[in-house]
């Protein structure tokens, strides 16, 4: 839904006018105040392994409350990350999104749901949209590399997201709704019980989107002349999805609990049928299903000691479903084309032991054993690996302390790897100061290693090969924190230097006569008129080296008790080098900003929240293609809450992209892009609380 500009300056006006509104008194003291709502030293569990506040965290995290996500008028974990994150970048795809952290794509960042790994792995990217964000408490971003603690995969960072839990009170249902331009449509049920030591937390979630086009046009070179055709592929891929988590927890004492969970996502595109008339429509829409179960329990002992077990199971696979007739397929019919499957087991102790119990030590054991099933690439495999890792922190002297560690990783193809991490904090009154350096690892991909693929794309075939010669990733990273922390003011400025060897990349081989015939032996659906139009194949090899330098400063303030402010700022130089030289790192940029302004008054029971945020990147660096022209998006979003005896109402309206910034290029082969907004959107939502 788009209106006018005389239709907006009316909504603003509108919104305003609503500041002064008070509902009646009512005996209940409101206790959310601006000093609960906005916490600049929360408590944070990433960067050291255990809970601790951010101000005594060794290693520099970044914290996104619930709090903050909803005043922006957010309603995916993707917007999320890139709306107030400028290190993060993101493309989506049909079934996920392209993140990049720090330069480092998805391959090199490990998405964790509260420290557990998310599987979900198509060509690098993990549908982080499987998450509820009406389920997230908030989400924790370590950057650089953390394989000491995590193992394979953080190299370029830890994207940790954190669940709500039920609370004290005995029941609570909560629903949210949003409805926006485009299709947007997000509703979201929850339901909290709390009896005695029992505690169960249900969810679900539906949520849509319509696929666009900003231009409807494709460039096409004829003769040596580009001319444009019409298209009707989409630059942004709808789709429906539908969520379902269920959580139990069971407190026999203080010091005994027991936790289980299952989850369940199901996600289809909604793309443009294939239609004779014009180009760009598809037969079939992707289509993934999941089923995850996570289950443990946290005993603690001797005071603050903890000894902590997880297992569960992660089950992915998604295809095609088919809702154009042909030859070969039925309207409705469905084909896998990846299973993906992972069981996991830790074990861990968290002690605290030396004077006043002022150092925390950490021993676990790792099992996970990964799964894949792939009829499009003849890949029936899988690989395991087992990790004992150790992390002892304590103080050097009167304001400075350590955290020191290792993980030693035993892998069914690789053998034994050693990742070690140091970490120091330097603290002076509200100053902190950290160094950190730490090893990073990646061990291939069961795709990398035997994932044999052919297809076809604009009518030419597409050959890729796993290499069972291929050798672990590993990093070096360095980093050096400055930061100033108190009650009204936080400022941050990191500066880092990250060093990758042995990149697996996808390496393009000629192909000869005797490559085609032996193609043809492999892969029999490949007609001899195929073959003679493949010019290359690819390969994968540890043929690259990567380095990445950076600053992150971020900024965090009350003006006064009503006015907040926030602003981040990443420039990231990601370059790889090969046999030509070197190159900037694909979807790398070079500058980005985020900014937020925001406005909270109390009037009695009512509360209203205004907030204005913007986002700003340079040139998006595509290697073999033009680069993606810089933009900027500014969004307004206003939330008034009022807390009534047993419900709390919690209406928000507010405008995406403001200013209608757009991308109207039109599809290219050698073209991608940064921006996908359709221009400005309006939308409202609802959250209704009952107590």
């Amino acid at each position: 839904m788009q209106l006018r500009v005389k239709q907006y300056i009316i909504l603003l006006i509108l919104i305003f006018a609503t500041a002064p509104f008070s509902v009646a008194q009512i005996h209940q003291k409101i206790e959310d105040t601006l000093k609960t709502r906005y916490k600049l030293n929360p408590i944070v569990v990433t960067g050291g392994g255990h809970h601790q506040y951010l101000k005594k965290s060794a290693v520099r995290v970044r914290v996104l409350s619930s709090v903050e996500i909803a005043e922006e008028g957010i309603s995916n974990v993707e917007d999320a990350l890139l709306r107030m994150l400028p290190q993060v970048q993101m493309a989506p795809s049909s079934m996920g999104s392209f993140l990049r952290l720090n330069g480092l794509g998805n391959k090199y960042m490990l998405v964790l749901v509260d420290g557990k790994r998310l599987t979900g792995d198509m060509g690098g990217n993990v549908d982080i949209g499987r998450i509820e964000l009406s389920r997230v408490k908030r989400i924790e971003i370590l950057d650089g590399a953390a394989s000491a603690l995590y193992g394979s995969d953080a190299i370029g960072g830890v994207v940790n997201i954190i669940t709500k839990q039920a609370g004290n009170e005995p029941f609570m249902v909560q629903y949210n709704s949003k409805f926006g331009g485009k299709g947007i449509m997000d509703n979201s049920l929850m339901a909290d019980i709390n009896v005695g030591g029992f505690s169960s937390s249900t969810s679900y979630t539906f949520s849509k989107a319509d696929s666009y086009s900003n231009n409807g046009y494709e460039e096409v070179i004829k003769d040596g002349k580009t001319t444009l055709v019409e298209t009707i592929a989409p630059l942004f891929t709808g789709y429906r999805t539908n969520l379902f988590g269920q959580n139990f927890s069971y407190k026999f004492s203080e010091d005994f609990v027991l936790k289980a969970s299952f989850d369940y996502s199901g996600k289809i595109t909604d793309r443009p049928d294939t239609r004779e008339d014009i180009k760009g429509g598809t037969d079939y829409e992707m289509r993934h299903r999941t089923y995850r179960g996570p289950f443990g329990g946290i005993y603690r002992f001797a005071g603050r000691n903890v000894l902590q077990f997880n297992a569960g199971y992660d089950n992915y696979s998604y295809g095609r479903e088919y809702d154009v007739e042909s030859k070969e397929y039925r309207i409705g019919e469905y084909t896998r084309t990846k299973l993906q499957r992972a069981f996991y087991a830790n074990l861990h102790s968290i002690s605290h032991f030396g004077r006043g119990g002022g150092s925390t030590t950490i021993i676990g054991l790792d099992y996970r054993n990964d799964y894949l099933n792939a009829s499009s690439g003849n890949v029936d495999n899988s690989l395991y690996t087992l990790a004992a890792y150790l992390q002892h922190e304590d103080k050097i002297a009167q304001g400075l302390k350590y955290e020191a560690g290792g993980r030693a990783t035993l892998h069914k193809e690789f053998g034994l790897h050693f990742t070690p991490k140091l970490a120091l904090l330097y603290s002076v009154g509200n100053f902190n100061t950290r160094f950190s350096y730490s090893m990073g690892y990646r061990s291939p991909g069961l795709d990398e290693l035997y994932y044999n693929y052919f297809g076809l794309y604009r009518s030419k075939p597409q050959i890729s090969f796993g290499s069972k010669d291929l050798l672990p990733e590993r990093s070096n990273y360095i980093s050096l924190n400055e930061e100033y922390l108190s009650e009204k003011f936080n400022l941050s400025v990191t500066g880092y230097l990250n060093y990758i060897d042995r990149m697996i990349i996808k390496k393009n081989v000629p192909a000869t006569e005797a490559d085609k015939e032996r193609f043809m032996k492999i892969f029999p659906q490949m007609t001899k008129e195929q073959a003679d139009k493949l010019e290359h194949y690819a390969l994968y090899s540890n043929s690259n080296k990567g380095e990445v330098k950076g600053v992150n400063i971020s900024l965090n303030t009350f003006i006064t008790n009503e006015f907040s402010l926030g602003a981040a700022y990443s420039y990231t130089y990601a370059r790889y080098k090969d046999e030509a030289g070197w190159s900037f790192m694909e979807r790398s940029v070079l500058n980005s900003a985020t900014f937020n302004v925001g406005y909270s008054k109390i009037f009695g029971n009512y509360i209203l929240n205004v907030r204005l945020s913007a986002r700003a990147q340079g040139k998006t660096k595509y290697p073999g293609y033009e680069s993606a022209p810089g933009y900027g998006i500014v969004n307004l979003n206003t939330t008034h809450t009022f807390n009534l005896k047993r419900v709390k109402l919690e209406p928000n309206i507010g405008i995406d992209n403001l200013f209608n910034k757009k991308d109207m290029r039109p599809d290219a082969s050698l073209r991608k892009y940064a921006l996908y907004s359709p221009g400005r959107v309006l939308f409202a939502g609802l959250r209704v609380q009952f107590k």
